[in-house]
């Protein structure tokens, strides 16, 4: 595929946080996009414009998919960790089973490329870091076990049918791109959650466990900016060779502690943000850090907005906007 030629791409999940803003880079780079979305989590406003957009499920795909398709963006998906645990048979069937007629889609349609929107869950509960791509993988949850499940089905759809994948585990994905930034109802990404407080919308954070064996005793973990997510999946539609499945660690390689966020966020916004020691929660590791090697050697991408104050900062400025009712 050229670099330069325009083409045409389906994005699935393209009205929620990370499609909205891939979508909206594929279109800067002047490629067609349509967004197929069920907008039980996402929002319609989050379809950019200049998009075209299918109100409809991943499973129905075979519908909308036809030849003149040069390739897929997967990021339709049930994503929270709590409700994986409750509801785990919701997680099989979106997850799994969606992709799984998405795959079967695609091959009828003769649509041979594809980028998998995959997580860092995979990983389960590390021992140390950073991670990389042949670290074991022990999710310890039925949304990070679907979404290494769904890892394993398209390198099977890759050595049996010749598909071109790219599989990008994210770490913690954070930050806005102009009017396309995070709203999940409900919230359980840290900064947002810390913005909320300053907001407030919430009177105090939580800081589950100050006794950790890191630098001021809290979890520390990998921030990437959703900007320069976008960029790595429009890299991994350049290197999607026929016939493999590439896997590639999507992380700064260097992490901030919980209270380097809440700090971050008081000297951003000027707000005090009260903070209340909680106990540790289950399974969470001290240090959960990316090595992003992979991604720099096979897709060419580094990220570029590393500075926390700076995705702390779009973040907020997006938080602002929204609840202003001026996006």
């Amino acid at each position: 595929m050229s670099k330069t030629a325009s083409s045409k791409y389906l994005v699935t999940g393209g009205a929620g946080y990370v499609g909205s803003v891939v979508a909206a880079h594929l279109l800067e780079a002047g490629h067609e996009v349509v967004v197929l979305d069920d907008l039980s989590t996402g929002f319609r406003s989050g379809v950019p414009s200049g998009a075209a957009f299918i109100e409809g499920r991943i499973q129905d795909a075979a519908e909308h998919l036809d030849p003149s398709y040069d390739g897929v963006l997967h990021f339709a998906a049930s994503s929270q960790v709590g409700e994986s645990v409750a509801n785990p048979g919701k997680y099989w069937e979106n997850n799994v089973g969606g992709t799984m007629a998405l795959l079967a889609a695609m091959r009828g349609a003769g649509v041979r490329r594809l980028v998998f929107s995959s997580t860092a869950a995979t990983y389960g509960e590390p021992a140390g870091g950073p991670l990389t791509e042949t670290s074991v993988t022990a999710p310890t949850n039925p949304y990070g076990a679907t979404k290494l499940a769904v890892d394993h089905m398209i390198a099977g759809e890759c050595a049996a049918h010749g598909l071109a994948a790219v599989s990008l585990r994210y770490f913690n994905v954070a930050g806005a791109y102009g009017e396309f930034g995070e709203r999940h109802d409900p919230e359980t990404h840290l900064i947002p959650l810390v913005l909320q407080v300053a907001l407030g919308e919430r009177e105090s954070i939580s800081v589950f466990g100050e006794d950790y064996p890191t630098a001021d005793g809290t979890c520390v973990r990998d921030y990437i900016h959703v900007a320069d997510l976008a960029r790595a999946h429009l890299a991994a539609l350049e290197a999607a060779a026929e016939g493999e499945h590439l896997v590639c660690n999507l992380g700064n390689g260097n992490g901030f502690s919980v209270r380097e966020v809440i700090e971050t966020v008081r000297k951003v916004t000027g707000e005090e943000i009260p903070e209340v020691v909680a106990p540790r929660r289950a399974g969470d590791p001290a240090v959960l850090v990316a090595s992003a090697r992979t991604a720099h050697e096979r897709l060419g991408w580094t990220p570029l907005r590393s500075d926390l104050t700076g995705i702390v900062q779009d973040a907020w400025n997006f938080t602002r906007a929204l609840r202003a009712g001026t996006i």
